[in-house]
């Protein structure tokens, strides 16, 4: 969500306390990285370049690739980032126009990190907010008044920080097998920089396999555009795991989302800042996610719709949550509830499994203290037309996390819409391929059980 306040908590405060600890007592002839190349930007941009396995990149600021300009980034490449809060922050941005071919490997990845991360612990799992993120912009359609905006998390100042345009099928490349660790910089004022942002990105680039893992802010936020996603993994953020913003109306499967005691929700879904187009290919699709909350925070809701925000969320699990499904109601023509009324907002043959007992399911808010009685039924009659149930699915958050579920073939799956999704027989993101092992910080860390 835009502009949200920096979240400080006692594990955020110890763990970079931790990390300021090792930086302190680290002297250069104690920790060195041989070939190691400072990526400085002066407004030229990265230039079309290739960054190479056998070379450490240590980004010193903000380096954009620009207009024009390819990236291409090999398998198992290490990039660093320089620590630093406001105008010192450090974050690699993709302009409109620019290219990033980031293609890791199931064994092999593409790591960025912060700087002094020596891959084996010395940073810790949960440490976040050290440098900024991914930053991919594009010339898709976001639902904006001028259908154009400046990304959030850098300078307002900087003209290639403009995302947004009409072409949907606008390609910015590849980003498949890459894990992104411990950013969030807060740049002032709230403004922080999410650990993968997608501005207007288009259907024709390719993201897959993707970790963001302890970002101070959202893991992973759209602003408007038309970009799919097939297996995404984001852990211990600070705000939402998955924000889906300005009309996001791209394509989803096997999304992982995993919160902190002090996280926001899983999910976030917003329309944008007036009703969405009639048409349905304007709405997000998401199929086989795990939104798997903590009961530390018991008035969040798992999944948290507003501001125009509609869409279908299908043959998902989520688990250890509090208040269920909001829903914003506004009396405004086009609103969330009017969406579910309509038909384009739906979460269809879904598993819910809260820990609170009674049961919370859906249920609709506002900002104006109405009392929502009568829409509130409307939507339980919603919830059991969309057969989605309360049932354990098999999985646990307790004493690590437990992601596949039992050789159990779940019933009542919902058909897949479009020949992009892979047609699958469970619910979640997990069916009997863990497909996060090798190459994400997550496994690698042993939070997750066999």
């Amino acid at each position: 969500m835009h502009f949200n306040l920096l979240k400080i908590n006692i594990l955020t405060i110890l763990t970079l306390l931790t990390f300021l600890t090792f930086l302190s007592a680290c002297r250069k002839s104690e920790y060195l990285i041989d070939n190691e190349e400072t990526i400085s930007d002066q407004g030229g941009g990265t230039g079309t370049t290739t960054w190479t396995s056998d070379i450490t990149y240590l980004l010193n600021g903000f380096v954009f690739v620009n207009d024009g300009q390819t990236l291409t980034i090999e398998a198992g490449t290490v990039i660093r980032a320089r620590t630093g809060q406001g105008s010192l922050a450090s974050a690699l941005i993709v302009a409109r126009g620019g290219t990033l071919i980031a293609e890791g490997k199931a064994n092999n990845p593409i790591i960025f990190t912060v700087e002094g991360d020596d891959l084996k612990g010395s940073v810790p799992v949960e440490a976040r907010g050290l440098w900024g993120g991914v930053i991919i912009l594009g010339n898709a359609t976001i639902n904006t008044e001028s259908g154009e905006d400046i990304i959030e998390g850098i300078p307002i100042s900087e003209p290639r920080g403009i995302y947004g345009g009409f072409d949907d099928d606008d390609n910015s490349g590849i980003l498949r097998y890459v894990s992104i660790r411990h950013g969030g910089t807060n740049i002032g004022e709230g403004n922080e920089i999410n650990g993968l942002t997608l501005g207007g990105v288009g259907r024709q680039t390719t993201i897959d396999h993707v970790e963001v893992i302890s970002n101070a802010d959202d893991g992973v936020e759209f602003f408007g555009g038309d970009v799919n996603c097939r297996n995404m993994v984001v852990a211990f953020c600070g705000d939402d795991a998955f924000d889906l913003d300005q009309g996001y109306h791209g394509k989803g499967q096997f999304w992982l989302a995993i919160n902190s005691p002090d996280s926001d929700k899983c999910a976030e879904i917003a329309g944008g800042l007036q009703p969405v187009p009639a048409s349905p290919d304007y709405l997000p699709v998401i199929y086989n996610a795990t939104y798997i909350g903590n009961m530390d925070l018991e008035t969040k809701p798992a999944i948290h719709i507003l501001s125009y925000g509609g869409g279908f969320t299908r043959n998902s699990i989520f688990l250890h949550f509090g208040e269920g499904i909001a829903i914003h109601y506004s009396e405004k023509p086009g609103d969330s509830y009017s969406l579910v009324q309509s038909g384009r907002l739906a979460l269809e043959n879904n598993i819910l499994y809260p820990d609170n007992n009674p049961v919370p399911g859906l249920f609709c808010y506002s900002y104006l203290g109405e009392d929502l009685s009568e829409q509130n039924l409307m939507l339980s009659d919603s919830l059991a037309s969309w057969k989605t149930s309360y049932r354990d699915p098999g999985i646990s958050a307790t004493d690590g996390y437990t992601l596949l579920p039992p050789s159990t073939v779940f019933d009542s799956m919902a058909a897949y819409t479009h020949n992009w999704f892979e047609q699958v027989t469970f619910k979640g993101a997990f069916g009997s391929n863990n497909w996060i092992e090798g190459w994400t910080l997550l496994y690698e860390s042993g939070y997750l059980n066999d």
